[in-house]
């Protein structure tokens, strides 16, 4: 299924809310609640048992399964895009309706209905999201390494 020796490979995906972006991703196989996971003023994943604690999702393709939590999380990713904090776009296996309203009302792509396999890629990994044309891409650049976790 990935791209083997620099190649890049696109997935079909299900648009959730328009747009594009390409930045590198910042991945976790746990669900996020915006409202507790992460502090609205740094961008920064708080919660010390989650998988990204301390990391910023600013300006990052944000890859998890989905949201979770109270309805104030689609508050708290409007205030993360107001003060230049939010991810370029989110990939989801399944979008709920907190992530969704979040990413519609703050303009952020965000798309959904992905292989599971989207999970082990590895951060860093540059991807492409063009909810439009409701595809991502995987890009694997020529100077470095492995796209999957090990």
């Amino acid at each position: 299924m990935w791209p083997q020796g620099g190649g890049e490979m696109d997935i079909k995906c299900h648009r959730v809310a328009s747009g594009s972006a390409r930045a590198e991703a910042l991945v976790t196989k746990d669900a996020i609640s915006f409202l507790g996971n992460v502090d609205a003023g740094t961008g920064r994943v708080v919660d010390p048992l989650h998988e990204l604690f301390g990391q910023c999702i600013a300006g990052k393709v944000l890859i998890f399964p989905g949201g979770k939590g109270s309805t104030v999380g689609s508050y708290v990713i409007y205030q993360l895009k107001k003060r230049g904090l939010a991810p370029a776009a989110m990939i989801n296996l399944r979008s709920e309706p907190i992530v969704a309203v979040g990413a519609i009302i703050s303009g952020i792509p965000l798309v959904d209905n992905v292989p599971q396999d989207v999970l082990n890629l590895k951060s860093g990994t540059v991807v492409e999201v063009d909810a439009d044309e409701e595809r991502i891409r995987i890009i694997r650049l020529s100077c470095g390494g492995d796209i999957l976790h090990s």
